[in-house]
């Protein structure tokens, strides 16, 4: 056990600081991309995208969860697991470019952009880019070797910067976003396969495909539904709206994504590696799910609330022309750190336990309520689709709480306890941000406001023993 929290600190510590150079490089891209291009630019790209993850829930098949999750015999079982999802997912990631290469036009007319099959095609070199790489990642990942993946993902981060950016100067057009993500991709591919210990050979086994479908089958159902349930509005829109629309609410979602992921993607990969390792032991389990929660919460719940107090400045941040996003980034932002702390980490729980059938069955009664939710509120204009599509996330909670109760046996009372410090913190914080936002609303009185109210929200959450412990011992263990 102490040797797994080794781990976790050390991959915690690469995975934090992998995160925070790129949410220092990262937005710096986003601003200049959003400066130089319109929302329809962004529209037509998210449709695009739409088609790319799709196809890739097939190509990868669940075999990376499997690579993470499962308990190998020795390293011949492992070793050869992992030729047979390497092949797989190679194999399939062809044969899925060429039928979207054969029916391009019809399916880029399906999703909102006729004319733009060949845009499609081209795009979709992302796919067997991905799924080369994809197997190598979950390697890294099982054994916890984040530093690896800090220096892959740094070179990743800047391609847009010295890519994207010239691009979209000279082209001003969707084109700059589609041939960077194709560059990073591919930039990606061969990094990680340079640096990965692990070489694909020439062996393959119907038998065990067979043995690693009985969990992937469901994984990958699982990623069926996760995409029906983040990209079914995105299809509304593109059919009752416009690509301009399209591009301010899809680029909303993926601003406090940026944000969020300062967190969240530095500590997902890592709770469900954990989780992995632990899921014979249901005591220190959930001891390692409640610490992480209650670390999460921490640091998450004021990012939330603070979007929602600034949201006019992101805005201002990112031009004009993303004026009426301001409300939808506010509220997404709020209604995201609940749902993080509350529903996000709960697929991970399921999929650690081997699983996912959970998940799957929480997207399903989700997709029941969202589909009607935004089919209707999407008539009565973008406002009322936003601010529906944000609620509508509170049902998802209510679901996994339900689940994790009566199935996984983890206590709501606990979870939401677990969190009540935080949120109080972050209650306490709105109202001063209210209250200086109420003096003067230039930028740089909004830059002060937010330094001064991290340091109330801070001070008020030191006042709790168990968070002052948590966060002095979070600290001291990052700088080792």
């Amino acid at each position: 056990m102490s040797d797994l929290n080794n781990q976790i600190v050390k991959a915690t510590k690469w995975s934090s600081i992998t995160e925070i150079v790129a949410k220092l490089i990262t937005p710096i891209t986003s601003i200049l991309l959003a400066r130089l291009l319109t929302p329809e630019a962004f529209g037509v790209v998210t449709t695009l995208t739409m088609v790319i993850t799709f196809a890739e829930i097939f190509t990868d098949a669940g075999f990376q969860k499997y690579l993470i999750q499962h308990e190998f015999k020795d390293e011949v079982d492992r070793t050869q697991s992992t030729n047979v999802a390497f092949w797989s997912n190679l194999v399939m990631s062809l044969l899925i470019w060429l039928l979207i290469g054969v029916f391009c036009e019809p399916l880029a007319t399906m999703v909102g952009n006729p004319g733009l099959g060949h845009v499609l095609t081209i795009a979709c070199v992302s796919i067997p880019l991905a799924a080369f790489s994809s197997i190598q990642m979950a390697l890294y990942k099982r054994d916890f070797d984040f530093k690896t993946l800090f220096k892959v993902r740094i070179v990743g981060i800047c391609i847009p910067l010295v890519v994207t950016v010239p691009l979209a100067l000279w082209l001003k057009n969707y084109w700059a976003l589609v041939v960077g993500t194709i560059a990073s991709n591919l930039v990606n591919a061969v990094l990680l396969t340079v640096y990965s210990k692990w070489k694909p050979s020439l062996y393959y086994s119907f038998a065990k495909l067979k043995e690693m479908l009985s969990f992937t089958i469901w994984s990958m159902i699982e990623a069926v539904s996760i995409w029906m349930t983040s990209y079914v509005d995105v299809f509304i829109i593109g059919v009752y709206l416009n690509e301009y629309y399209l591009g301010l609410y899809k680029t909303s979602i993926t601003v406090v994504g940026q944000i969020m992921g300062l967190i969240t993607a530095a500590t997902t990969p890592i709770l469900f590696s954990s989780l992995s390792r632990l899921q014979t032991d249901e005591k220190a389990f959930q001891e390692m799910f409640f610490k992480f929660q209650k670390l999460i919460g921490i640091l998450v719940i004021p990012v939330g609330v603070g979007i929602y107090c600034f949201s006019d400045l992101i805005v201002l941040i990112l031009g004009e022309q993303w004026t009426e996003a301001a409300g939808f980034i506010g509220l997404w932002g709020l209604t995201s750190s609940i749902t993080i702390v509350l529903s996000h980490y709960s697929s991970e729980i399921y999929r650690a336990k081997g699983q996912p059938k959970l998940s799957v069955l929480a997207q399903i009664l989700h997709l029941i309520v969202l589909w009607p939710v935004v089919l209707i509120a999407v008539k009565y204009g973008f406002e009322a689709l936003y601010i529906s599509r944000s609620l509508v996330r509170l049902e998802l909670i209510l679901v996994n709480l339900i689940i994790m109760y009566f199935v996984v046996h983890i206590s709501v009372w606990s979870m939401c306890r677990n969190i009540s410090a935080s949120c109080l913190s972050a209650i306490i914080m709105a109202f001063v941000s209210h209250g200086l936002l109420m003096i003067n609303q230039s930028i740089w009185w909004q830059v002060i406001s937010i330094i001064a109210c991290a340091i109330v929200y801070f001070t008020v959450i030191v006042c709790f023993l168990t968070e002052r412990r948590m966060l002095f011992s979070f600290m001291q263990k990052i700088k080792l």
